[in-house]
């Protein structure tokens, strides 16, 4: 359980891969954050990223 305590107890580093609201709320309150602009292959497309994955 002492790992754990260990773990909580350290600086609050964020990579934020999803809204950027939720990432600037973060860098608002001071916490180390990476805003990553992600987005899913194809839109999130199922038939495009079935086609994208066989050119694979």
């Amino acid at each position: 359980m002492s790992k754990i305590n260990e773990l909580f107890g350290q600086e609050l580093k964020v990579i934020n891969m999803g809204l950027e609201s939720f990432g600037n709320d973060l860098k608002d309150q001071e916490i180390k954050t990476v805003i990553m602009n992600w987005k899913p292959p194809a839109g999130g497309n199922k038939k495009m990223m079935s086609l994208l994955s066989k050119l694979k």
